[in-house]
């Protein structure tokens, strides 16, 4: 189970690269979906840092049950 939760983690950092690297490619063409694409960015930062605590309090508590 927390393998899963490792990678989902992952899973939210690429899409914010992908979303920065939109963000410096359409910047002075198309500025609407830089925001957007803004907003991905974060959005999937927020989420990693959510995702990876939550994976870590998961552990610790599974870590304590065990003892």
């Amino acid at each position: 189970m927390t393998r899963i939760l490792k990678y989902t983690e992952y899973l939210y950092v690429a899409v914010a690269f992908f979303s920065l690297y939109r963000i410096f490619t359409d910047w002075n063409t198309d500025r609407q979906s830089s925001y957007l694409f803004i907003f991905f960015a974060a959005v999937s930062i927020g989420m990693f840092f959510f995702r990876r605590n939550y994976r870590k309090k998961f552990e610790q508590h599974k870590q304590d049950n065990q003892q």
